[in-house]
C-alpha cells in the first residue's frame, strides 16, 4: 500500500459514487474510473486514511507451465478510519510486464490508471465497521480466449495491483487504498504451455548473510576468568529453534542438501558471509554468558544468559555447513567502511577488513575466501578503496549504479596494478626507489550487482530496509508493503533478468546475476526457503547456470577501462556521524599505547592483545551500520552513542588504573643525596613498563631512573637518586607515562625537606673554624713566651 504516494482521496472522488458501484457487468479492458492521471503520476494525500488493505498469500508465487493456471490473491481489508465505510469490494488488476531492470521497483510506485488489464469487482463486506476486519479471496486466470483473465501469455515479470473501493459515511464511493506486488512468470501454463527462452541463461553468484547487530557489552576488557557480558539476550532467542539466525542457517541447510540439491547448483553458486563479531559472540556464550540490566553500566549488575546450550547447536551447525560450502567474512561488525578510511588507524582498518577471514576460519575450522571485501553501504568512495589496495588483487562487490562506466558490464577496475619497487642492488648501493616507502602494489576490481534486486531483497523480511545504493526515483516506505507483498517483488527481481534475456541484451547488461541480500538480513524461514527454491528452480529449468564466488575473484573484466566510483549522498546520510569517527580516532592511538606498554608474559594467559582487543572492537561496533537504513535507526544512533561513550570511560579507567601513591605529609630526606622513596602501583591484570616524569623545583636534581616494570595487580617501590640543595620544603610532581608520553594515572605531588643547609652553612663552618684555629693559636703564642693570656685576665688562681 503506498496510499501517500498514490492514491486519490476519497473526498476528491465523491461525484463519482454512481460510477464505482461494484458491478458484475465489469469487463476486463475497463478502466477504474478514478479519473486518469498522467503516467507515472505520484500524487500526495493529505485526505483521511479509511481502508488499509493487506496481502495474505499469493499462489503461486511462482507461475510455471505446471502450476494451476489461476492467480489466487489472498488478504484482508480493515478499516483504519473514523466512520463506517459500506460496499467494500476488491478487484485485481495487471500492468505490462516489466522491461527494465529499474522497473522492477518504479513500477510499483506508478499510478493505478497503468495497471489497465482489469478483473471483476467481488464485494468483501456491505458495511464495515471501526476497527473492523474483513478477509478477502481473488482468483483470475492468467488467460483465457472466453472469460476476464490477467492476458499473461508469456514468460515475464508483471506488476499486479489488488484495488479496494468503498462509500465512507458522509461520503462518496472511491478507490480508497491498493496493495501492489510482483509475479515472475517462468512459463505459462495451458495447452499449449508456453515456455521460457532457455538459450542464453544467466549465470547466478549468491551471498547469504549471518549476521546480527553488535551484542556485546561496551567498555569491558578481554579477560580469562570472566565470563563475557551481552547487552541483552535476544540473541539466544535469534539462535533457538524458530529463531531468525536458525531460520537463515535451516534455508540455506535444506536448500543444499543432498536429497533436495542433488546436482550441487545451488550449493555451486551459494556462499556463506559471515560477520566475525556474530562469531565471537556465539562462541562466547557457548562457554556461559551474563546479560547485563543496565546496557549502560556494563560492569553493573547482571544475570546469566539463557543461551548457551543454542549457541552451541547453533555454532555446530554453521560449522558443518560452512565446511561444505564457500564461506567468507564481512567486515567486522559490518562497521562504515568509509568512516574506517577517515579515522585512518592501521590497526584500525586491519581489524576491520583484514582480521575477519581469519576470525572466521579459526571459528568454523574452514578456509575462507580472502582478498573479498563487501561493504555493508554496497558502496564505495575512491579513499576506500586506495585504503582496501594491498599487494595482491582485492576484489569488492558494490552496486552497479555506483560505478560510472561507458560500458555495461559484471565487473569493472577500480585500481590498475602497479609494478613493485625496484630491488636493492647486489653491490648494496640503493636506489631512489628502494628507499621509498613501501606502498600497495595490487590492484582492485569490483563485481557489481544490480541495484533494483539488492533493494528488492533488502525489502523482505520482517524489519525491511532501503538501501543507500537505491536511487531516489524507486524509495518509498516499505512498511506499506506486507511481507508477502515484499516477497513477491524480491522473487520478481531476482528472476527478471533471466526471464528478460532480449532486454538484456538489448540494454547490453552480461548475462550474470549477483544475488545480494543486505547483510543484516530479516528474511523468515519461509521468505528464505522460498527464494532458494526460486533460484533452484531457475537452474533446474535451464533459465540460470550457477556461477562460483572464488571463479569470480581476480578475474579482469572484459574492458581495460577504468571505472569511477560514484559515492551517493544518501550513503552519506546513513552513515556514521562525524562524533562517532572522532572518538574512534581519539580513542585508538591510546588504545595502542596501552597495548604497547603492557608486558607480554609468555606464563600469563592474558596477552596484552587480549586484553585491549575487545576495546579496539569496540570502536568497530560502534562504527556499525546495523539497523541504521531502517525503522530501528534511533535505537542503533543510541546504541552506537553508548558503546563509543562506554569505551572513552573504560579507557580513562585503564590509564588512571597505574599510578604513584601519594606517600602522604612530608618526607624528610637524611642528606642532601638521599634517594627518595616512591611507590608505584598497577591495579590491571596485565603487568606494564613506565616512565617516571618529575616535576622538580629548582634547588633538587632528579636523576631519570628509565622503564620500570609493574606487575599484574601489585606495587614496586621506586628508587629515586635526589640530591638537595636547599632545606627549605619543596614540592615536586611525579607521574607516571607510557614511553610515548601517554600519562598514566592523576600527577601526584610530595612535599620534600632536607637536613642539608646548602652554601650558607658550608660558610658558617668555616668562619667558625677558622676562628677556632685563631684562638687556639694566640694561646699557644702567648703560652710559649711565657706571658699571660689577655683573656684569662679576672681568672687568675688564687
Amino acid at each position: 500500500m503506498r496510499m501517500a504516494l498514490r492514491r486519490v482521496g476519497a473526498v476528491t472522488l465523491t461525484a463519482l459514487a454512481v460510477v464505482l458501484a461494484p458491478t458484475s457487468t465489469v469487463v476486463a479492458a475497463a478502466q477504474d474510473p478514478v479519473p486518469p492521471e498522467s503516467a507515472g503520476t505520484q500524487t500526495v494525500d493529505e485526505d483521511p486514511e479509511f481502508l488499509e488493505l493487506h496481502i495474505d498469500n499469493v499462489t503461486p508465487s511462482t507461475v510455471t507451465t505446471t502450476s494451476d493456471p489461476f492467480v489466487t490473491v489472498t488478504g484482508s481489508v480493515k478499516n483504519i478510519g473514523d466512520r463506517t465505510v459500506r460496499d467494500v469490494s476488491v478487484r485485481l488488476q495487471r500492468a505490462p510486464a516489466v522491461a527494465s531492470s529499474e522497473g522492477l521497483r518504479t513500477s510499483l510506485t506508478l499510478d493505478q490508471s497503468r495497471y489497465d488489464t482489469v478483473g471483476m469487482f467481488d464485494t468483501v463486506a456491505s458495511r464495515l465497521d471501526e476497527g473492523q476486519s474483513k478477509q478477502f479471496t481473488l482468483s483470475l486466470p492468467l488467460r483465457s480466449d472466453t472469460d476476464i483473465s490477467l492476458d499473461i501469455t508469456e514468460p515475464g515479470v508483471y506488476p499486479l495491483m489488488v484495488n479496494v473501493n468503498g462509500t465512507p459515511e458522509y461520503g462518496g464511493a472511491a478507490r480508497l487504498d491498493d496493495a501492489r506486488f510482483l509475479l515472475p512468470v517462468f512459463g505459462v501454463p495451458g495447452s499449449p504451455a508456453v515456455p521460457p527462452d532457455i538459450s542464453s541463461p544467466v549465470a547466478v553468484t549468491m551471498l547469504w548473510p549471518l549476521a546480527d547487530r553488535p551484542r556485546l557489552a561496551a567498555g569491558v576488557p578481554g579477560s580469562v576468568t570472566e565470563p563475557v557480558r551481552l547487552v541483552d539476550d535476544d540473541l539466544a532467542t535469534s539462535l533457538a529453534d524458530g529463531g531468525r539466525l536458525d531460520e537463515l542457517l535451516g534455508a540455506a541447510e535444506f536448500a543444499t542438501r543432498e536429497s533436495v540439491d542433488r546436482d550441487h547448483t545451488l550449493r555451486d553458486s551459494l556462499c556463506l558471509a559471515v560477520d566475525p563479531d556474530l562469531l565471537i559472540t556465539v562462541e562466547n556464550m557457548t562457554r556461559g554468558y551474563l546479560v547485563v540490566d543496565d546496557p549502560s553500566d556494563p560492569t553493573g549488575s547482571a544475570h546469566e544468559g539463557a543461551g548457551k546450550d543454542a549457541a552451541s547447536a547453533w555454532l555446530d551447525r554453521a560449522r558443518s555447513l560452512a565446511a561444505s560450502m564457500c564461506t567468507t567474512s564481512v567486515p567486522f561488525a559490518q562497521a562504515d567502511l568509509s568512516a574506517i578510511t577517515e579515522v585512518a588507524n592501521p590497526d584500525l582498518t586491519a581489524t576491520a577488513v583484514e582480521t575477519p577471514a581469519d576470525i572466521v576460519d579459526n571459528v568454523l575450522g574452514v578456509t575462507s575466501l580472502r582478498n573479498f571485501v563487501w561493504s555493508d553501504a554496497g558502496v564505495l568512495d575512491d579513499a576506500t578503496a586506495q585504503m582496501l589496495r594491498g599487494d595482491e588483487a582485492t576484489t569488492t562487490l558494490v552496486a552497479a549504479n555506483s560505478i560510472d562506466t561507458t560500458t555495461p558490464r559484471d565487473s569493472a577496475h577500480v585500481i590498475e596494478a602497479t609494478p613493485p619497487p625496484a630491488p636493492v642492488p647486489a653491490n648494496g648501493e640503493t636506489t631512489p626507489a628502494a628507499t621509498e616507502t613501501p606502498t600497495a602494489t595490487g590492484s582492485v576490481d569490483a563485481l557489481l550487482f544490480d541495484p533494483s534486486v539488492g533493494t528488492a531483497l533488502a525489502a523482505m523480511g520482517t524489519t525491511p530496509q532501503t538501501p543507500s545504493y537505491t536511487p531516489e526515483r524507486a524509495r518509498y516506505d516499505l512498511s506499506d508493503d506486507s511481507q508477502t507483498a515484499r516477497l513477491q517483488d524480491a522473487l520478481g527481481a531476482v528472476s527478471w533478468s533471466a526471464l528478460e534475456p532480449g532486454a538484456a541484451r538489448a540494454a547490453g547488461t552480461p548475462r550474470s546475476l549477483m544475488v545480494v541480500p543486505p547483510q543484516l538480513w530479516t528474511a523468515g524461514a519461509e521468505d528464505a526457503k522460498t527464494l532458494l527454491s526460486t533460484v533452484s528452480s531457475l537452474m533446474r529449468s535451464g533459465l540460470a547456470t550457477p556461477r562460483p564466488l572464488s571463479a569470480m575473484l581476480g578475474r579482469q573484466p572484459g574492458s581495460p577501462e577504468l571505472a569511477t566510483l560514484e559515492y551517493p549522498d544518501q550513503a552519506a546520510e546513513d552513515g556514521v556521524p562525524a562524533h562517532i569517527r572522532d572518538a574512534a580516532a581519539t580513542q585508538t592511538p591510546r588504545i595502542e599505547a596501552l597495548n604497547a606498554a603492557l608486558v607480554d608474559d609468555p606464563q600469563a594467559p592474558l596477552t596484552p592483545e587480549r586484553f585491549t582487543a575487545p576495546l579496539r572492537e569496540d570502536l568497530l561496533r560502534s562504527m556499525s551500520l546495523a539497523h541504521r537504513r531502517d525503522d530501528e535507526r534511533r535505537s542503533a544512533e543510541e546504541a552506537s552513542d553508548v558503546r563509543a561513550d562506554e569505551v572513552a570511560e573504560t579507557m580513562d579507567d585503564l590509564f588512571g588504573a597505574v599510578t604513584v601513591v601519594s606517600p602522604g605529609g612530608v618526607y624528610t630526606l637524611a642528606s642532601e643525596q638521599s634517594p627518595l622513596l616512591l611507590v608505584a602501583r598497577n591495579d590491571l591484570p596485565v603487568g606494564i613498563t613506565v616512565r617516571l616524569q618529575v616535576d622538580a623545583p629548582s634547588g633538587m636534581t632528579i636523576t631519570d631512573i628509565g622503564p620500570t616494570t609493574l606487575p599484574p595487580r601489585g606495587s614496586r617501590t621506586l628508587t629515586v637518586p635526589t640530591e638537595a640543595n636547599d632545606s627549605r620544603k619543596l614540592v615536586v610532581k611525579f607521574s607516571l607515562t607510557t614511553a610515548d608520553g601517554q600519562q598514566l594515572g592523576e600527577p601526584t605531588s610530595v612535599t620534600v625537606r632536607s637536613n642539608a643547609y646548602g652554601q650558607a652553612l658550608a660558610i658558617l663552618t668555616a668562619c667558625a673554624g677558622a676562628l677556632l684555629l685563631f684562638l687556639a693559636g694566640r694561646r699557644l703564642w702567648h703560652r710559649f713566651r711565657g706571658q699571660p693570656d689577655p683573656a684569662d685576665e679576672g681568672y687568675e688562681r688564687s
